[in-house]
């Protein structure tokens, strides 16, 4: 009892006076983690893309409309829907490619089932693939030329109708670059 007699006279004392006891010295902030750069990789930040709408007549005549994010740069289309864990009915990625060839498309890192609806350059449907499988390395195509690509969530071509040569627009599109 008598030891703690002085600590807690000292502690009065730096009370009275105004000074509080000293914290301990704060640690070193961490070092800032240098940015992610490879736009396949999961902590990558995409900047947000331009957004548009894809309308496509079903078998039937009548027409569905897509909101959609548009990929026109290599790495936006490198990117594409990698990591997304959902994807909601009536939105989608629209791909824009300089020219019309053979695309085909994998689903690396791509978490959920796309249907991917292969687009010619004078806007018609060149083909379809259904319920691509997540996380698979295989190349998708429909083997003909096409230009452009919208993405959708999976099994939608078939709840609405969509087939080879619907007819094809879009809308907020026009204005854009499309780089190699």
């Amino acid at each position: 009892m008598v030891m703690a007699l002085p600590l807690w006279v000292s502690a009065c004392q730096q009370e009275a006076q105004g000074s509080a006891p000293r914290a301990p010295p704060k640690a070193a902030p961490a070092p800032a983690r240098p940015p992610v750069t490879d736009v396949t990789a999961e902590g990558y930040v995409m900047p947000p893309l331009p957004k548009g709408h894809v309308r496509l007549e079903d078998a039937f005549g009548g027409v569905h409309r897509v909101e959609v994010e548009i990929a026109a740069t290599a790495a936006s289309r490198a990117r594409g829907m990698m990591w997304r864990t959902s994807l909601d009915a009536g939105k989608g990625m629209l791909f824009l490619f300089p020219h019309e060839e053979v695309q085909g498309f994998w689903m690396r890192n791509t978490l959920i089932s796309l249907d991917m609806i292969f687009i010619t350059a004078d806007l018609r449907v060149a083909g379809i693939v259904s319920r691509a499988v997540p996380r698979t390395f295989e190349s998708r195509s429909v083997g003909v030329p096409s230009q452009y690509v919208l993405e959708v969530p999976g099994g939608w071509t078939e709840k609405v109708g969509i087939r080879k040569g619907s007819a094809v627009r879009f809308d907020g599109v026009s204005g854009l670059a499309i780089e190699p």
